[in-house]
């Protein structure tokens, strides 16, 4: 990366002009989808963001406006870049595709690739479980990803550097009660991230995973804070673009040397803190 003029060790303060990045999950500007689009924007990408908003109604945070979701990416759009944006159920087999397609077609090539989208709800403990729920957070959690990521290495133009950054969770880290599903879908891609990337690497393609840690979007209260405050050593709870920063960095060429990664970013959270320990 060089700076016009200046310094080539400085930081191109828009390290991502002239790149188009795919966002899914961006339907909620409490969401890490939406924080990640608008430091992507603001990075001087076009964004192309998918979403899919009868999921968030269905939660207990509802869902949003989803113009003004979009027209708040589009405020942070410089050097004359663009969002566009399609709605579509990612439990759909053909709808990873429909995506991509629609963003290539858009923006004419594809630079980088964000699968921020996820299931909440329809889980529950060992015993608690149907091969339905298994199944429903397979299709959103895990193979929608993959599907996004096969979908853009079919489109890759040879010689283009390009970047796909999964989000899995901590499942890795600490237990996540009464989330079984969710969280084998979601170890799934972390699983399978040095695999792919080994892969898509001779080409150019990059692949890492970010795990967010705990982020509130909208769900995290009075209560709930107080009883884990003690496990947060820096004194607060995630927000949305705690994780967005570290998601639109390895879609920069400063994280080049970056590939086949599992990150967490959780800001020192201690799992066995408050447990007495």
């Amino acid at each position: 990366m060089s700076i016009e003029g200046g310094d080539r060790l400085a930081r191109d303060p828009l390290p991502l002009r002239g790149k188009s990045v795919v966002v899914s999950g961006v339907s909620r500007r409490a969401g890490i989808g939406y924080a990640t689009a608008c430091r992507l924007a603001a990075y001087g990408a076009s964004v192309f963001c998918h979403h899919f908003s009868p999921h968030d109604e269905e939660q207990d945070w509802g869902g949003d406006d989803l113009e003004a979701v979009l027209e708040g990416v589009r405020s942070h759009l410089v050097d004359g870049a663009r969002v566009a944006d399609l709605h579509a159920d990612l439990a759909r087999p053909e709808a990873a595709e429909r995506v991509v397609a629609a963003a290539a077609e858009e923006f004419g090539h594809l630079d980088a690739l964000v699968c921020n989208q996820a299931l909440s709800g329809s889980d529950g403990a060992l015993g608690e479980l149907s091969a339905a729920d298994l199944d429903r957070h397979w299709a959103v959690d895990a193979r929608a990803s993959i599907l996004l990521a096969q979908a853009l290495a079919a489109r890759h133009e040879a010689g283009r550097a390009s970047s796909v950054v999964f989000l899995t969770s901590g499942q890795g880290l600490g237990p996540l009660p009464g989330e079984v599903a969710y969280a084998a879908a979601k170890a799934a891609l972390a699983g399978v991230s040095t695999t792919i990337a080994d892969q898509l690497a001779d080409r150019g393609i990059r692949v890492n995973t970010v795990n967010p840690g705990p982020v509130d979007t909208g769900y995290l209260n009075d209560q709930m804070w107080r009883e884990v405050e003690p496990m947060f050593p820096l004194g607060r709870f995630g927000r949305p673009d705690d994780p967005a920063r570290l998601i639109a960095w390895l879609c920069t060429e400063e994280a080049s040397w970056v590939t086949g990664q599992v990150i967490n970013t959780e800001g020192g959270f201690g799992r066995w803190r408050g447990r007495g320990v």
